[in-house]
């Protein structure tokens, strides 16, 4: 499988489980219709839709493209690691219950893990 060549940032974010500073990711402020993919291999992720501003210093989603993404538990064994299920590249963490939105869900992405194709 062939893959995007990635900026040492992003290899750092997306195959070290690396994160982002807050409030630094270019995809953080973004407000337009659109699909967000996996910067590694363009899998859709996120759909426009389902991006809320959380006040984390992430793009935050309270849903995912089905399938699109894979849940793993962290290794620090509190958290739940979210990573691209086409690619395994590391995207964040989810977080649920937190009451921000109907769905009650938080999917915390780095910025570096994404690309966003504005719709037409």
């Amino acid at each position: 499988m062939s893959y995007n060549t990635l900026s040492p940032e992003e290899a750092y974010v997306i195959l070290e489980k690396g994160t982002e500073a807050p409030f630094s990711g270019a995809l953080n402020e973004i407000k337009e219709k659109g699909v967000y993919t996996c910067k590694q291999c363009n899998e859709p992720l996120f759909n426009s839709q389902s991006k809320f501003d959380s006040g984390s210093g992430w793009p935050s989603f309270d849903d995912d493209i089905h399938g699109g993404v894979k849940r793993i538990s962290d290794t620090d064994g509190y958290r739940v690691e979210i990573v691209c299920a086409n690619c395994g590249g590391h995207l964040g963490h989810v977080f649920e219950g937190e009451r921000m939105t109907e769905k009650s869900t938080r999917h915390c992405v780095n910025s570096l893990s994404l690309s966003f194709i504005k719709e037409d």
